[in-house]
C-alpha cells in the first residue's frame, strides 16, 4: 500500500470522471462494440477549503511526491459512524452493507471537516469495520470513508484568497476501479437491463433523429437515395439524480457498462400506446388506441407498467381491431387494468466513452448521452 497519505477535507461538490475505450464497427444493420479498457480510468477533482498551515502543508505534499502514489480517501463514498469512536477502539460502527468497504485494506476516520486518519481494516462486517490496531482518534461525530490507491492526475493548484486562507485544487487517478461485477439492481428483458426509473428533466429534453440514407447527386441527374443504416439512428441526453445507497448502486451500473460497449433498454415514458380495453392475465393481445400502421409495431417491445412490477413483451404480431389496433404479445401472466400505462422499450447505449458524475453532500447528478442501436 501506498504510504503517503492525502489527508485534506474535500468540500462538494467532487467531480469523478469515468473513461473507457471502445471500439464500435458499424454495418447497415448491426453493430459491433469491443472494449479496448474493460475498467475505467477513474479521476477524482478535489477542492478543499484551507487556512495558512494547511496551504503550507498542502504545496509541500504537492512538491514531494508528484510521482507517488497516495492513499486517498474516497470521501464521495463516506459515510458517518453510527456511533462515537474512541482512539482504543478496535471496532468503528458503521454501515457499510451497499458494499463501499468490501476488500478494502485501509480506511480514513475524520471529524466533519477535519483531518483524515487512516486505519488498517482487519474485517468489514455489515455494521461495522473490525480493525488490525486502535483507532487512535477519538470522535464523537465521526466520518468514515473507504480509501484507493492513486496518483496526481495534474498539477497541484493553490488559490491564495488571502494570506490566512486559501482553496487547493487536487486531481487524482485511481489505480484500480472496483464494483464493476456487482448484480445489478435493474430487472432483464432478454439478457439486458431495463432501466426502469424515469431520468429527470433538468434542461429542455432534446432527441436527434438521424438520417439513415446517403443522397447521391451527381449533378446530372435526380438525386438516389441510398441507405446507410436499416434503423433509425436516435440519440437524446438523460439526467440521472440518486440519494442515499442509490448512489452506489447506480455507479456500480455505470461501471458494469464499461463506456459504449454494454447495451440495455430504455423506456420512452411516452403515451404511444394507450389501452382500449382491460387485459386478462392468460390474454395472447392487448388493444391500444391507433397511431400509425400496423406494419410497424411488429417486432417492437413494450413494458407494461402493472402496480405490481414491470411486465416486458415483444409484439409478435399486429392488425386493425375495432377498438383500435390489436398487438400480439405473450400472455402478461398478469390482469392488466385500463388506465395502465405502457411504454416503448428501446434498445440503446451509452454515446460516450466518457462520463462525469457530479458527488454532493446528498446525492449524486449525472447525464447520460444514449444512442438508440438495432434490436
Amino acid at each position: 500500500m501506498p504510504e503517503r497519505l492525502w489527508p485534506f477535507a474535500a468540500q462538494t461538490p467532487i467531480t469523478e470522471v469515468l473513461e473507457w475505450s471502445t471500439d464500435v464497427l458499424v454495418t447497415e444493420a448491426a453493430e459491433q462494440r469491443i472494449a479496448l479498457r474493460t475498467g475505467p480510468r477513474s479521476t477524482l477533482t478535489l477542492s478543499h477549503l484551507l487556512d495558512a498551515t494547511g496551504l503550507a502543508e498542502a504545496t509541500e505534499l504537492g512538491r514531494a511526491g508528484p510521482l507517488d502514489d497516495w492513499i486517498l480517501p474516497l470521501w464521495h463514498l463516506a459515510r458517518p459512524a453510527t456511533a462515537p469512536v474512541d482512539a482504543a477502539d478496535l471496532t468503528v460502527f458503521v454501515d457499510t452493507t451497499d458494499g463501499a468497504f468490501d476488500g478494502a485494506a485501509q480506511a480514513i476516520i475524520a471529524g466533519n471537516g477535519g483531518r483524515a486518519h487512516p486505519v488498517e481494516i482487519a474485517a468489514v462486517l455489515p455494521d461495522r469495520l473490525e480493525l488490525a490496531a486502535a483507532a487512535g482518534v477519538s470522535l464523537v461525530h465521526a466520518i468514515v470513508a473507504p480509501v484507493g490507491s492513486a496518483f496526481l492526475a495534474r498539477p497541484v493548484e493553490i488559490d491564495r484568497r488571502r494570506q490566512g486562507l486559501g482553496t487547493v485544487m487536487a486531481s487524482f487517478t485511481l489505480r484500480d476501479v472496483a464494483g464493476a461485477d456487482a448484480a445489478s439492481p435493474y430487472p432483464q428483458h432478454q439478457g439486458l437491463d431495463v432501466l426502469t426509473d424515469p431520468a429527470v428533466l433538468r434542461q429542455p429534453l432534446a432527441e436527434t433523429l438521424g438520417p439513415t440514407v446517403e443522397a447521391i447527386d451527381n449533378g446530372f441527374g435526380p438525386i438516389v437515395l441510398e441507405p446507410v443504416l436499416t434503423h433509425v439512428q436516435r440519440r437524446s441526453t438523460i439526467t440521472l439524480i440518486d440519494r442515499g445507497t442509490a448512489r452506489l448502486t447506480r455507479r456500480r451500473w455505470l461501471l458494469s457498462l464499461r463506456g459504449r460497449q454494454r447495451a440495455f433498454w430504455l423506456p420512452t415514458w411516452g403515451r404511444e400506446l394507450v389501452l382500449q380495453a382491460a387485459v386478462t392475465s392468460g390474454a395472447t393481445s392487448i388493444i391500444v388506441a391507433p397511431l400509425a400502421d400496423p406494419s410497424v409495431w411488429i417486432g417492437r417491445h413494450l413494458m407494461i407498467d402493472h402496480p405490481t412490477g414491470p411486465v416486458f413483451r415483444e409484439t409478435t404480431a399486429a392488425a386493425w381491431d375495432a377498438l383500435g389496433l390489436r398487438l400480439t404479445i405473450a400472455a402478461p401472466g398478469k390482469s392488466i387494468a385500463l388506465g395502465t400505462p405502457i411504454h416503448l422499450l428501446v434498445k440503446a447505449r451509452s454515446d460516450a466513452d466518457r462520463i462525469e458524475l457530479m458527488h454532493g453532500p446528498n446525492r449524486t447528478e449525472l447525464a447520460l448521452p444514449l444512442i438508440e442501436m438495432p434490436t
